[in-house]
């Protein structure tokens, strides 16, 4: 049995993954971290039976005396650096689903990896769906180097663009080169209107509103015709086979994979 801490277990995808873990034959949950509901048996969270396990706001305490293996943090941008970074000084290994990290954070976080020579995995998107949207998209890129990107999430999601677009826009940026689209001058009468910038003018749109989970279009334009390649998340539950993928897999790697398609394409 491969021993998870969940970080951020109160939250919506803490939630999703919580009853992942516990229906799996192979995973035994044995600490719950929130700031939220400190004290409460984390099966009060999905209204069932106790689990024996309470739910605590001190993660270095919480992995330091659970026997913890893998941490799987679904939190927000303030804090996930923090928290690899504890799971990692305690020898567990990170499985990340939260956005926002830095460049500087993320180097960070790869350097003490390497040092601690244990496993983390950052992934931007857990759905497989989503994954081979962005697959897809790069061959695309070949072909078709002016795009643009719509990515829609709920409105709760604090970080914009979404880490898949941002994975998403790298990707065919790695396979268009140096191609450069659009006007040199455009002239934005309200600012931001032609969404965020990325290098060779490629632009990202943020959409948040309720009602949405995760969706994503990948909108290719040339002569007389466009292209979409587009993915929705109409449910949590679709990202939680990926999770699951990496919490197994995890446990075998020695620093961090960015991105859950090296492991399943590559």
């Amino acid at each position: 049995m491969i021993k998870v801490a969940i970080s951020g277990v109160a939250g919506r995808m803490g939630l999703e993954v919580l009853k992942t873990v516990l229906a799996a034959e192979d995973t035994d949950l044995c600490a719950a971290i929130d700031i939220y509901n400190e004290g409460l048996d984390a099966g009060s969270l999905l209204g069932g039976e106790p689990l024996g396990v309470k739910i605590t706001s001190n993660l270095a305490e919480a992995l330091a005396t659970s026997g913890a293996e893998v941490m799987v943090d679904f939190t927000g941008p303030s804090s996930v650096t923090a928290n690899v970074v504890a799971a990692l000084n305690a020898g567990v290994r990170p499985v990340v689903g939260t956005t926002g990290m830095s460049p500087e954070d993320f180097d960070k976080v790869s350097k003490l990896a390497e040092k601690m020579r244990l496993g983390c995995i950052i992934a931007p998107n857990f759905a497989i769906g989503a994954l081979l949207m962005i697959k897809f998209a790069a061959e695309a890129a070949k072909y078709f180097p002016n795009v643009e990107i719509i990515e829609k999430h709920h409105d709760q999601k604090i970080d914009a663009p979404s880490g898949t677009a941002i994975k998403t826009a790298e990707k065919i940026l790695e396979q268009r080169g140096d191609f450069q689209q659009g006007l040199e001058l455009e002239e934005e009468k309200i600012t931001g209107a032609r969404g965020g910038k990325m290098p060779g003018g490629l632009r990202i749109h943020s959409v948040r509103l309720p009602g949405y989970v995760a969706h994503q279009e990948v909108i290719f334009g040339g002569v007389g015709q466009t292209l979409t390649i587009k993915h929705d998340s109409i449910a949590r539950e679709s990202f939680m086979p990926g999770v699951l993928t990496a919490i197994r897999a995890v446990l075998r790697l020695e620093g961090v994979v960015y991105g859950l398609e090296n492991l399943l394409f590559e």
